[in-house]
């Protein structure tokens, strides 16, 4: 009873202020912003929230004010911004302030009147203005955000590392509004979300469009929040990849003052375009309020991908067919904008690891921005988002303020991002005490709420103590769907040897789960400098990698970590602040040489190149091509892929060139290249790359004017496609 009542509670909270209305118009907020830091915390008791007090300095949202001149500052930091409404809005608008995300407390206040606060940073929240609100006269919207932790917050003093002297987190508080802020007007009819869930009938294996109907259930919270009783029309509408209508539904319903309901609606849709690796074909469901005149009065629009993921036989499944993926970790943490990306940011850190291969991610600690999750929802990778408990006690897992607070940003995380096709899983903590028997209580009531709101998803998280010996056996990993392990062995797990036996422990101790390596790698302050340090994170991610492949219940691997990022923790000796050397980027997005090696080792697919001769002349090439094998790591299908290459003597000079669309590479398929036949060519370069559906490049070969000298002779073995770290996994 304790857990329904919490589960209702959590619902109505989401349904008045944690997620942002998504109203018929949107003002944005983003400039115009006066910020200053509060050290002494006196602004509320000097009045600054019915008053912008003085040196107070100009900014624009996002923002964080641990980039800069307060880059160290640790307290509260007070926001203000004039709010001057348009004339014609009446006296009845309904009027919503958003906030995308706020680390990490936060206190609203609008004309003096205290309207909200806030506990998380990573999640978004609205409030109701519309009676605060001065029609004929300016507003002063006041945000105090303090970006203190405590014991009790999430993230918080990671009370696991007491005995260290230190329990700061391991990556950085920044403070500030570090997302978007808008205001969303309407006359009070509102959709508060739409709830997307597909199912897919019949055999998927191997295809792209499925061959039965995908039935979709689109489940949409309404509020008339106006003074009057109203009746409306309903109308969803699934949009196909390519724009095309592909189904509709409607539904008339009747709310009155302050009433609120929820409408379910059905739609089928034929020759579904399915959601694949590396392939994120998505529908898009837009549900729309209309009044009696066909007037839309509000509307929510969700993109949809089309897949059937399952576990079974302790492995991965996508549309039927077994997986084994990897990636990396990225913190959001730039010296240029820390926590407060702006979309340029994300999209050239996203391109960059789609660039690595990467097909599944954790992605980190806490709940992504929004542009993270499109991202992934377009190219067709996995994600497990987790909320930042990191390396927490027993006593704080046991805490009532800590659990009510974890269930709080559970809800408000699955209830936003619950509609991304990229997201299988959802993970509740991090190297915490989950094997002690306040953890064990954790995770079990956390599994439940995962259950009651998103019954179609998995629920896991992250665990450390199962890879440092003596291995433990842990009760709470039994009630992970599939286990998630942080194996750091070559440092804080143990030598890089004892990885074979660990995993054989595994392999004995939960034979009824697949596991995902959800960490690995190697930090900087291991080695004697940054140097040796990537000489040693490349040995060891190819050591690693290579014995997580021959074990098939391995299901992916994920490597920590994409960036260097600033942090208080596993720095140098001596060190309390910086920038943690673990990535293969620096901090500045420069390359490491383990960029490279990490590149090369996790394509998904080699090749075998040739020349083909005429007599005496070069009349072209073949190149044979064929998906890793499912006893490699990664494999997964690669179906709409396709070759391009270019032939050039060695003036640069275009010789041939083409483009081929490929079949299903899970068997060998041999790609032939033809151009005019040439004698006398002293030097050539034959330049072969391969592409995804979603563009991203997922192989790159070439056959160099050395081959020439060998004459006719079928696929030399000194020209592989690719160096031969790539063909062993990191």
């Amino acid at each position: 009873m304790r857990a329904f009542s919490f589960i209702a509670a959590v619902g109505l909270l989401l349904s008045l202020c944690s997620l942002p209305a998504s109203a018929a118009t949107r003002i944005d907020l983003n400039d115009g912003w006066q910020f200053r830091t509060d050290p002494a915390d006196e602004g509320v008791a000097a009045g600054w929230p019915r008053s912008q007090p003085r040196d107070t300095r100009s900014v624009s949202v996002p923002h964080t004010w641990n980039v800069g001149a307060d880059a160290d500052f640790e307290g509260t930091g007070w926001y203000f911004r004039r709010l001057d409404l348009p004339a014609s809005l009446g006296d009845d608008a309904h009027v919503e302030l958003n906030f995308g995300a706020a680390f990490y407390r936060s206190r609203v206040w609008l004309n003096g009147v205290e309207i909200g606060q806030h506990e998380g940073g990573h999640t978004a929240h609205a409030f109701d203005i519309s009676r605060q609100l001065r029609r004929n006269g300016p507003n002063l919207l006041a945000v105090a955000i303090d970006n203190r932790p405590s014991a009790h917050s999430i993230p918080g003093h990671a009370m696991r590392l007491a005995g260290s002297g230190s329990v700061w987190y391991d990556w950085w508080h920044y403070g500030g509004l570090v997302r978007d802020v808008w205001l969303s007007v309407g006359d009070g009819a509102v959709i508060r979300r739409q709830t997307l869930r597909a199912t897919l009938t019949g055999p998927l294996a191997g295809r792209r469009v499925g061959i039965e109907p995908a039935q979709v259930s689109a489940r949409v919270a309404l509020e008339n929040a106006s003074t009057r009783s109203r009746r409306f029309k309903l109308v969803v509408t699934a949009y196909a990849p390519d724009g095309s209508p592909a189904a509709s539904a409607h539904e008339a319903l009747a709310l009155p003052a302050q009433g609120k309901a929820t409408a379910e609606l059905r739609l089928a849709l034929a020759e579904p375009r399915l959601w694949n690796i590396g392939d994120g074909q998505l529908y898009r469901v837009v549900s729309e309020l209309q009044d009696g005149d066909g007037r839309v009065l509000d509307l929510r629009s969700d993109t949809l991908g089309l897949r059937r993921i399952e576990l079974r036989d302790r492995k991965l499944w996508v549309n039927d067919s077994p997986v084994r993926l990897t990636g990396l970790t990225r913190h959001e943490d730039s010296p240029w904008e820390g926590l407060a990306e702006t979309r340029g940011t994300v999209l050239h850190d996203w391109n960059d690891l789609r660039a690595l291969h990467t097909t599944l991610t954790r992605p980190v600690h806490y709940p992504q921005h929004p542009a993270v999750l499109d991202y992934a929802d377009r190219h067709g990778i996995l994600l497990v988002p987790e909320i930042p408990m990191w390396q927490f006690s027993e006593a704080q897992m046991k805490d009532p303020r800590v659990l009510t607070l974890a269930q709080q940003m559970l809800a408000e995380m699955i209830a936003s991002d619950g509609n991304h096709a990229s997201i299988f899983a959802w993970s509740v903590c991090n190297e915490s005490d989950a094997r002690l028997p306040g953890g064990l209580a954790y995770v079990r009531r956390m599994k439940a709420l995962v259950r009651e709101l998103d019954p179609q998803r998995f629920f896991t998280f992250a665990d450390s103590d199962v890879s440092i010996a003596p291995w433990p056996d842990s009760a709470a990993l039994h009630e992970a769907d599939f286990i998630m392990a942080n194996a750091y062995f070559g440092s804080w797990s143990g030598g890089a040897e004892q990885v074979e036996p660990w995993l054989d422990f595994m392999q004995k101790t939960y034979p009824d789960k697949a596991l995902v390596i959800s960490e690995y790698g190697y930090v900087g302050p291991f080695a004697p400098d940054a140097a040796e340090a990537d000489r040693q994170r490349i040995a060891n991610l190819r050591q690693q990698l290579d014995a997580f492949a021959r074990r098939d219940f391995v299901a992916g691997a994920i490597f920590w970590i994409y960036q260097d990022y600033k942090s208080h923790r596993n720095l140098a000796v001596g060190e309390t602040a910086g920038h943690v050397d673990h990535g293969v980027v620096d901090e500045n997005r420069q390359r490491k040489p383990s960029y490279m090696a990490y590149q090369q080792r996790n394509a998904p697919l080699g090749a075998q190149l040739a020349w083909t001769w005429a007599g005496d002349g070069l009349a072209g090439f073949e190149a044979r091509l064929q998906a890793n094998a499912p006893t490699q790591l990664p494999s997964y299908p690669l179906l709409g892929y396709r070759a391009e290459w270019r032939m050039l003597d060695r003036d640069g000079r275009l010789l041939g060139q083409g483009t081929q669309e490929l079949p299903d590479l899970s068997s060998p398929f041999t790609l032939q290249g033809r151009w005019p036949v040439q004698k006398d060519l002293v030097a050539a370069r034959l330049r072969l790359r391969v592409f995804a559906p979603d563009g991203a490049q997922a192989l790159e070969t070439q056959l160099d004017q050395a081959a020439l000298r060998l004459g006719a002779a079928p696929y030399p073995a000194d020209a592989p496609a690719q160096p031969p770290a790539a063909s062993a996994p990191h």
